[in-house]
This record gives structure tokens, sequence and C-alpha cells, in this order.
């Protein structure tokens, strides 16, 4: 992957993660950073329900989310004096242990690093449309509101 994807939603299938993380790597080590963060958001069997998840549905409105997200990352670089940030959240099925969201941030310092990141998790959770739906193990589902 030689150029980074712009941040969005993305079928599971179209991004690979490890190239992703190689590549925003790559863009951060032109001596500007002196942080590089990551968050990786996986789906987990635990659930709302007290039935453990068997797998996970995401569905997203693609055109509000990705306005949503571009957003997001601006706002938060301008605000932390972030040199970049990067949202990748994926649509389709997982199972349980499988990647959801990658947010990427660099900056000159940590400290920057640390609050940019936080903020950019906290507000992808609640800004973009995003739907996700929790398949338990008995079949049963629920959506969840806050993807």
């Amino acid at each position: 992957m030689e150029t980074l994807p712009k941040s969005g939603v993305y079928d599971k299938k179209s991004l690979n993660v490890l190239d992703l993380i190689k590549s925003f790597l790559k863009l951060s080590s032109n001596g500007e950073s002196g942080a590089v963060l990551f968050f990786i958001g996986i789906a987990r069997k635990t659930g709302k329900k007290e039935i453990n998840v068997k797998y996970i549905e995401m569905e997203s409105y693609v055109e509000h989310a990705n306005n949503a997200i571009s957003k997001i990352c601006e706002e938060v670089k301008r605000k932390y004096s972030l040199n970049e940030v990067y949202i990748w959240h994926f649509m389709g099925r997982f199972e349980i242990g499988e990647p959801l969201v990658i947010v990427a941030v660099s900056a000159p310092h940590r400290e920057e690093a640390l609050n940019g990141l936080k903020e950019a998790v906290e507000r992808y959770k609640r800004e973009p449309a995003l739907f996700k739906k929790e398949i338990y193990e008995d079949l049963s589902s629920l959506w969840i509101e806050g993807a």
C-alpha cells in the first residue's frame, strides 16, 4: 500500500489492517512526529445481553459516516496540533477477535497524541451513522446504539 486510503467506512475485505499500520508508520517517520498511536477496536464476545456474542454485523449510512469521520479527523487534528489523524471503520460480518476499527494519530509529543486519540475514539462512537448488530449464541440479536 503506497498511499493511505482516506478516513471513512470500508468493507472489511477491502483494506488490510497490517498494511494500514505499516503505511501510517511510514507516513509518520518523516522526523516531525515523536508519538504515533493506534486504537484497534475488535469484536468481543461479551455484549449487551447476558448471552455470549457469536458474531457482529456492522452497517453504515456511508455518505453520512464518511462526512462525520472526516470532520472528526480534521477537528481533532486542529484542536491538538496533531500531524495526522485517520479513522478507518470496517463494515460487514465480524467474528470474535476481528478488527472493527482503526484510529491512528501522530503528533510531535505524546500528550497531544494521547488526548487526540481519546477524543477521536469517543467521537467516532457517537457521531457517524454506524450501526452494530450483536448476534448471540442462541441466534437472538440486538441492534446496539453508539457503535
